[in-house]
C-alpha cells in the first residue's frame, strides 16, 4: 500500500513549490478540509531530519492535521526531557494521540486490525506450542493403552477431521492429549473447538481487515466527513445509490461550490428519511448562495429533529447576517454551552468563506465503522481449511461431540508415577494407588517393609535421577518460553495463558505492517515500548515464580 502514497506526497511538495504554507492553509479551510496528512507527514519527515526546528515543524503540522495522532506522538517524543514540565507535557502529547484515534479511522483501523490479529494468531502459536510440548509424552500414555485395550483404538478416529484441513488437524491432535488431561487440561481443547465454531465471525473479521483498505467508496467516504478532500469522494461516489455514500457525495459537492448540486442530492435524501444533518447541510447551501431566510429555515427544521452544537452555531451566524444580533448571541451560547470546544474549533476555522462561516454536519465515527462493517466480501479460510466456512462450525460440534463420547467410554487410562515416571495403567496396577504412584515408589515411601535396603535406596536413587531431569528440563523450558514449562510440568491452563500472553505481546509491534492503509510507517514508539515492557515483565515474573516452584517441589 505505500506505493500508492507516494503518489500524494509527490503532488503536495508539487504544490508546496508553487504556494506558501499559510495560503496552502487557507485554501485548504475554504474547501472545507481540516486534515491535510500529506503534507503533515512531510513536516514530520521534516522534523526528524532537523532535530533543532522540530518543534516549529511539528506545530505547523499539527495546524495543518490536528486529528493526526503520529504529529502528537512525535511531539511527545520531542518535548520529552527530564524536568517536570517536560515529563507532563510528553505524558498530555500522548494522551491527545490516543484520544485522536476516534477522530481517524484508518488509524483506529489499524490499531484494532493489529490487535484483533495479535490475538488469533497469538491463540494458534500457543495451541500449537502445546501440542509439540505435549504429544511426546501424551503419544507414549496412548502407546501404553492400546497396548492394554485395542478398544481405545477408537480414538484414532478423531484424525479423519484432520484431513479437513490444519484447523482440524490441531483440533484432532487436541482431543488425543485432551484424552489424557485434568479437567482444566480438556477446557484449552474446548476452548479451540467454540473457536472454530465462531469461526464464520473471525474470519469475516479477518476478511474485512484486509478488504476495506481497498474499497474506493470507503476511502471516499472516509476522505469527506474526516474533512481529508473533497474530489476523490466526488469521482468515486458519483451514482452510488446508497445513503450515507450519497450524504457524503452531497457534502463533497457543498464543499467544492457546486451548491445546485449539492442541494438536489440533499432533497432526494430528505425524500428517504428526514435527518437533522441532512436539513443542515442544506440549509448551508443557501447560506452559500445568499438565502439567508431559507437557510434559517431549514436550521429550524433540523433544531426540531435534534438539536446539536454545529445547528445552533450556524443559527447564530445566520442571525447575524440578518443582523439579529440579540438572536445570533443567544443561539451562539448555546451552542457554547452544548459543547465549548467544539465551538472553539468552529472559531479557530471561521471565515468569510462559506465552508469556514457555517458547519457542517458529517457521518458520525461509529457509523463509518457500520460502513465498513458493512463491506460485501467472501470471508476465506486461506488454505487452513477445505471446507466452506458455514460448514466449519457443524465440524467442531461433531468433534465435541464425539470427545464427549470417548472420554466416558473409556474411563481408565494410562497414566505416569509422579514419583519416577513410570507409565502404568489400573490393568497394570489394577488399582490406582495413593498419588498416582507405581507399585514400587508406594512400597519404597509407604510399605518399606517389603523391601530390603538396598532396594528401596536403589528406588530413591532411580526417583532422585527422574525429578533432577525433570526439574531441569522445566527449568530450561521457562528460559526458552514463558508459559512452556508450566505445560510441560501439568499446570497446563496457568501454562497456555501465560503462553498466549507473551506471544501476544511478541506479535503486536509486528503485525501492524500486515494492515497498514492510508497510514504510512509503523505503530508510535509508545506503543512499541509497552509491548517490549509488558513482554519482558512477562518473561521475568514467568521464570521468578516456575523457579520458586521447581524449588519448593510444587512443579
Amino acid at each position: 500500500m505505500k506505493k500508492y502514497f507516494i503518489i500524494p506526497i509527490v503532488l503536495t511538495l508539487l504544490l508546496v513549490s508553487i504556494l506558501k504554507a499559510d495560503n496552502l492553509y487557507e485554501n485548504q479551510l475554504n474547501k472545507g478540509i481540516i486534515n491535510s496528512d500529506p503534507y503533515a507527514y512531510l513536516l514530520i519527515e521534516k522534523a526528524k531530519n532537523d532535530k533543532e526546528k522540530a518543534g516549529s515543524f511539528l506545530k505547523e503540522a499539527l495546524k495543518f492535521s490536528p486529528d493526526l495522532p503520529a504529529v502528537y506522538f512525535e511531539l511527545s517524543k520531542t518535548s520529552f526531557n527530564l524536568t517536570s514540565t517536560g515529563f507532563f507535557q510528553t505524558i498530555d502529547y500522548l494522551r491527545q494521540g490516543i484520544e485522536k484515534y476516534r477522530h481517524n479511522f484508518w488509524w483506529s483501523f489499524m490499531l484494532t486490525a493489529t490487535i484483533t490479529s495479535s490475538i488469533l494468531i497469538s491463540f494458534f502459536t500457543a495451541i500449537l506450542l502445546y501440542i509439540l510440548i505435549r504429544i511426546p509424552m501424551d503419544l507414549s500414555l496412548f502407546k501404553h493403552d492400546i497396548e492394554e485395550s485395542r478398544m481405545k483404538l477408537l480414538l484414532l478416529l478423531a484424525f479423519i477431521f484432520s484431513v479437513l484441513g490444519p484447523l482440524f488437524l490441531l483440533g484432532s491432535l487436541l482431543m488425543l492429549i485432551s484424552f489424557y488431561s485434568n479437567k482444566w487440561g480438556k477446557s484449552i481443547l474446548y476452548s479451540y473447538l467454540a473457536v472454530l465454531i465462531l469461526s464464520p465471525v473471525i474470519l469475516h473479521i479477518v476478511s474485512l481487515f484486509f478488504t476495506a483498505p481497498a474499497s474506493a467508496e470507503l476511502k471516499g467516504i472516509v476522505e469527506v466527513n474526516e474533512s481529508r478532500g473533497n474530489k476523490y469522494a466526488i469521482s468515486i461516489l458519483k451514482g452510488n445509490n446508497d445513503t450515507p455514500a450519497l450524504f457524503s457525495y452531497a457534502l463533497a459537492l457543498k464543499r467544492e461550490g457546486r451548491y445546485d448540486e449539492s442541494v438536489e442530492v440533499y432533497n432526494s435524501l430528505l425524500k428517504i428519511k428526514p435527518d437533522s444533518r441532512i436539513y443542515n447541510n442544506l440549509a448551508n447551501c443557501y447560506f452559500a448562495t445568499g438565502n439567508f431566510e431559507k437557510a434559517r429555515e431549514l436550521y429550524l427544521k433540523a433544531k426540531e429533529i435534534k438539536q446539536t452544537p454545529a445547528i445552533f452555531y450556524n443559527l447564530s451566524q445566520v442571525y447575524r447576517e440578518t443582523l439579529d444580533f440579540e438572536k445570533g448571541e443567544e443561539y451562539f451560547l448555546q451552542a457554547q454551552k452544548m459543547n465549548e470546544e467544539a465551538v472553539s474549533m468552529y472559531r479557530s476555522i471561521a471565515g468569510r468563506n462559506p465552508n469556514r462561516l457555517v458547519i457542517d454536519e458529517t457521518l458520525s465515527f461509529p457509523e463509518i465503522w457500520g460502513i465498513a462493517k458493512n463491506i460485501k466480501l467472501k470471508a476465506s479460510t486461506m488454505g487452513f481449511s477445505v471446507v466452506k466456512t458455514s460448514i466449519i462450525p457443524l465440524i467442531a460440534i461433531g468433534m465435541i461431540a464425539f470427545f464427549i463420547f470417548i472420554d466416558r467410554r473409556f474411563k481408565n487410562r494410562a497414566y505416569r508415577c509422579k514419583r519416577c515416571g513410570k507409565i502404568i495403567c489400573p490393568l497394570c496396577e489394577k488399582h490406582i494407588l495413593w498419588g498416582h504412584m507405581c507399585r514400587n515408589c508406594y512400597r519404597s515411601i509407604v510399605r518399606i517393609d517389603e523391601l530390603d535396603a538396598k532396594e528401596r535406596v536403589a528406588r530413591l536413587l532411580t526417583v532422585y535421577a527422574h525429578q533432577t531431569r525433570r526439574r531441569n528440563i522445566i527449568k530450561f523450558l521457562s528460559f526458552i518460553l514463558p508459559g512452556s514449562a508450566q505445560i510441560y510440568a501439568g499446570s497446563i491452563v496457568q501454562g497456555f495463558l501465560v503462553l498466549w500472553a507473551f506471544l501476544f505481546f511478541l506479535f503486536l509491534p509486528f503485525m501492524n505492517r500486515v494492515f497498514i492503509t492510508e497510514v504510512p510507517g509503523s505503530m508510535p514508539l509508545w506503543f512499541n515500548l509497552l509491548s517490549f515492557t509488558i513482554l519482558i515483565i512477562i518473561y521475568i515474573l514467568s521464570n521468578l515464580v516456575t523457579r520458586r516452584r521447581v524449588a519448593r517441589g510444587w512443579l
